[in-house]
């Protein structure tokens, strides 16, 4: 039987899990970025990253982006504002381990952590292609639509709710 643990990332988690993104991204130079990117919010309180652990190995991950200066945010104070806006970034599990309800105990983690630092609000982006997405953050009651964007050419809605 799988042991699974939902936890805030520690530095140790992060360098795992952004090995294990970069392995299975062999041909995306952009990993690279991305895990000195997010290391490094974590580091500075930028961000907090959040880990689904199996067994002792990082099987899933999710961040929480505080600073409107974090790259996925881009300064749009309506997803995060580093005082009362955060924004859900970067979910992601393991195929083997989708569907045991992992990612919504994780996510439920992260929404309680964002309030006890005193964030009101919690914006999450979807790609408008990934309805199964969008149908599951509905389901959390991220139902309030913020705004719509194109990014790297696709479209990417963003919703939000009171914490």
């Amino acid at each position: 039987m799988n042991n699974y643990v939902c936890r805030k990332a520690t530095p140790e988690d992060l360098e795992r899990i952004w090995a294990k993104n970069i392995a299975d991204n062999p041909e995306e130079p952009a990993w690279l970025r991305w895990r000195e990117e997010y290391i490094g919010y974590n580091r500075d309180g930028d961000a907090a990253s959040f880990v689904v652990v199996c067994d002792g190995e990082p099987v899933g991950e999710g961040t929480l982006l505080f600073s409107p200066d974090c790259s996925a945010i881009r300064g749009r104070l309506n997803l995060a504002d580093g005082r009362k806006i955060t924004n859900v970034n970067a979910l992601r599990i393991a195929k083997e381990h989708e569907g045991q309800g992992h990612i919504s105990r994780m996510v439920k983690m992260m929404e309680a952590y964002a309030k006890e630092q005193g964030y009101e609000r919690i914006t999450i982006g979807v790609e408008a292609a990934e309805t199964r997405n969008l149908g599951i953050y509905l389901h959390w009651n991220y139902n309030e639509f913020v705004m719509a964007d194109v990014e790297d050419d696709t479209l990417v809605l963003y919703y939000g709710k009171e914490l």
